[in-house]
């Protein structure tokens, strides 16, 4: 009897060893990273590249190895900048691309996302349509520019038709591929609980197809911001306001070369930026959710 006692008692500590084995392995450490240390390896890095990429460009100038004509003084880009900025038309040049690529954007994530849907879940969709999205992708957005100025003139129904055709195949796209590598046992565990249709969806699709989407989102407003600034450089009109890349075709136009390159800079910092204060943290936070990401 005391032999049985023992064995069971063994079998219970063994049960036990094992659960807590498993808790610990289940269970991630997070810890908020110290603002130093995020300094040093995340803001530092890129901060020195740029300094240095600037530090070329100021000495192939002073010491007159690219003619001014190809390659502007810093100080003349400068100059440019701050004549916008006294002038007041700076910030207005800025938010007049920046409202058109977020709206396009939004426009085409409320057109994507079903569409990504719709293509992974249906066969016969898919198998439609998947091949056209893929080409699309892979479509410069510059193309589409001429038929939209055909179709609706100068306007904003232009400027968001070429966004739309540009960003939706990558956001469709994005979710279909997060769609695909769902392990096919959540998906049978959804239906087993009733969550099928729109519950589904939304339970259980679209949650573990997050990184993906994300992913896809990304890609998505890259899509978007190129596509504008294509749609902005060609097609110019007084009715459609000053944007960054009319100010970049403008510089052209008048040989403003610190213009242009200004108009350059101003693109690529704004582009950046939406990426780093949006996308950036929802694909941190959706890795740290899933215990992909220990440090914050």
């Amino acid at each position: 009897m005391a032999s049985t006692d023992t064995t069971t008692k063994a079998k219970a500590d063994d049960l036990a060893g094992l659960e807590a084995g498993l808790d610990a392995l289940d269970a991630v450490t997070t810890h908020r990273t110290p603002v130093r240390e995020v300094l040093l390896k995340k803001v530092l890095p890129p901060l020195t590249a740029v300094a240095l990429v600037l530090l070329v460009w100021q000495v192939l100038v002073s010491l007159k190895i690219t003619d001014e004509t190809k390659l502007p003084a810093l100080s003349a880009v400068w100059d440019s900048l701050s004549d916008m900025w006294l002038k007041g038309t700076l910030l207005d040049v800025i938010w007049t691309s920046v409202s058109r690529g977020l709206l396009g954007f939004l426009l085409a994530l409320a057109i994507g996302t079903p569409l990504g849907l719709l293509v992974a879940r249906v066969k016969l969709v898919r198998a439609a349509i998947g091949p056209i999205l893929q080409g699309l992708q892979s479509l410069p957005s510059v193309a589409w520019v001429p038929p939209a100025v055909l179709w609706f003139g100068l306007n904003d129904a232009m400027m968001f038709t070429v966004i739309l055709l540009g960003a939706v195949p990558s956001i469709a796209n994005g979710l279909v591929a997060g769609i695909d590598q769902i392990p096919p046992l959540y998906l049978r565990a959804g239906r087993t609980l009733g969550a099928t249709g729109l519950r589904g969806a939304w339970h259980v699709i679209m949650p573990g197809a997050l990184p993906g989407y994300v992913a896809g989102l990304k890609q998505g407003w890259a899509f978007s911001w190129r596509s504008l600034m294509a749609a902005e450089i060609i097609a110019s009109s007084p009715d459609l306001g000053l944007g960054l890349g009319q100010l970049l075709e403008n510089g052209r136009n008048n040989i403003d070369l610190p213009g242009v390159f200004l108009a350059i800079i101003l693109i690529l910092v704004v582009g950046i930026a939406i990426d780093l204060l949006i996308f950036s943290p929802a694909e941190r936070w959706v890795l740290r959710s899933r215990g992909l990401l220990v440090k914050s």
